[in-house]
């Protein structure tokens, strides 16, 4: 079960919301686990936001079964079990440099309903579920409280087989959400979902930014669109990337940088994340040099800035030159980590202590 400490100290107002069940991933390659893991969109995107010192709130529902220490405490559904997924994964590599994956649902969570979200107001909201979680008045009540709402389209489009749970998607126009897609900021789709939406259409009602795995990521929006840049990492697991590639995205936004900036902050934190199985680690020093760089970043480009609800597209100057900066950290992490491993054998991974917050359970009891 989760547990949590009760210092007292200050915690910081948060600014985004995360919204989105927590789940238990077990990865299958040739009929073998070969890696079980703490799962959930949410849990991906609160690992960069924290990493990133950036103050947010989580809301997800688990069962009786969790057993996973997390920094942000989840709602308890005492009746239910926590959701379940299992990826099989084919030995194969094809010519996109991608395993095919097949991922069943076998095991539902409670959804979150509006009453689950907080009284607050936010700079972003993340909605983000994957196992059907996010209803549609839901997506609504997360739009009343925050100034932009960011979307996966994966917490939309995803439908389960009634039988062995695996994961199907629908076209965009057959789902409850279609009305709500002109009063969000962001929806976030894969290349392989947006043949399940209209992008020309969408991309009139608000920004599609369309994630391309190693060849980095596309944004649109109503008067244009750009190709940003990848970074180059040797994937063991994709599971994630996406989520992290939000979590990198909203950091960005979240200190002010353009929209391109942003995308490229999440292409960057998605190159990390497949290269780890499961939820990733981040080195602390890497973290650092990240920071650094964000902050140096944000400092030439101050004349840009402008309010959360007006997103920045146009690519300030000095674009490519932050991609090299951002690169350049993570060579230079990933040499210093070689250097303690020939020390010490174990590299420097980024802590994230628990939050010091009580379990609470459906009813809003502790």
């Amino acid at each position: 079960m989760v547990t949590a400490s009760h210092k007292t100290h200050q915690v910081p107002t948060p600014r985004v919301l995360i919204v989105g069940n927590y789940c238990h991933d077990v990865l299958i390659q040739n009929d073998t686990v070969v890696g079980e893991s703490l799962g959930g969109a949410s849990s991906f995107i609160a690992s960069v936001l924290d990493g990133m010192s950036i103050p947010c709130s989580l809301v997800a529902k688990v069962g009786h079964d969790f057993r996973y220490q997390v920094n942000h405490i989840p709602i308890l559904v005492p009746a239910s079990k926590t959701t379940v997924f299992h990826a099989y994964f084919d030995s194969g590599v094809h010519e996109n440099g991608n395993q095919d994956r097949v991922l069943k649902r076998v095991c539902l969570c409670d959804p979150i309903s509006p009453t689950d979200l907080p009284d607050a107001r936010f700079d972003f909201g993340m909605a983000v579920g994957v196992g059907g979680e996010i209803l549609p008045q839901t997506l609504e009540r997360m739009i009343e409280i925050c100034d932009v709402v960011l979307v996966d389209i994966q917490a939309l489009i995803r439908d389960f087989d009634a039988v062995d749970g695996t994961v199907k998607l629908v076209d965009l126009r057959e789902t409850g959400f279609r009305s709500l897609l002109p009063r969000i900021g962001v929806l976030k789709v894969s290349s392989e979902e947006a043949v399940f939406m209209d992008v020309e259409e969408v991309r009139k009602w608000c920004c599609v930014v369309v994630t391309k795995g190693e060849d980095g990521c596309k944004v649109c929006w109503k008067d244009g669109e750009m190709e940003i840049s990848p970074f180059l990492a040797n994937q063991e697991d994709p599971t994630g990337a996406g989520d992290s590639f939000l979590g990198g995205f909203v950091t960005g936004l979240m200190q002010g940088l353009a929209v391109p900036d942003a995308a490229l902050l999440g292409n960057f934190f998605g190159s990390l994340t497949v290269e780890q199985i499961g939820l990733p680690k981040f080195d602390s020093r890497l973290l650092q040099r990240v920071k650094d760089e964000v902050q140096r970043r944000k400092t030439q480009c101050l004349h840009y800035e402008g309010n959360y609800d007006e997103l920045m597209f146009l690519k300030p100057e000095g674009h490519e030159q932050f991609h090299s900066s951002l690169g350049a950290a993570k060579l230079l992490t990933q040499h210093s980590i070689q250097e303690s491993k020939d020390c010490s054998g174990q590299p420097k991974l980024a802590v994230n202590p628990v939050n010091d917050e009580a379990m609470q359970t459906a009813d809003g009891k502790p």
